[in-house]
């Protein structure tokens, strides 16, 4: 009897949890000389999921790729991010 009660309340934590939604943004940046701009599509930690933060995470990414991170247009879950695919094109998901 004792190990149902345990055992059922152990399931009810895991169904009350809520469960954990990938963050995805999509931004634009640049290289200079010559100039090069993409669009693409980054994870960013479940910490990052709004604009500023994300931005923050993303940058410095960038930059060990030798660009420059022009702005995050949108935090997004996994529900979007098949439909930004074929805009990203290589930028999808690379860094």
């Amino acid at each position: 009897m004792k190990h149902t009660v345990i055992l059922s309340a152990l399931l009810m934590a895991l169904v009350a949890s809520p469960a954990s939604a990938a963050c995805y943004a999509d931004y634009k940046a640049k290289r200079d000389n010559p100039l090069r701009l993409h669009y693409g599509v980054m994870q960013v930690s479940d910490d990052a999921c709004t604009k500023p933060k994300a931005a923050a995470e993303i940058a410095p990414r960038l930059v060990a790729q030798n660009w420059t991170l022009l702005t995050v247009l949108s935090v997004f879950g996994d529900d979007e991010l098949q439909s930004r695919r074929d805009s990203a094109g290589e930028f999808f998901l690379r860094y």
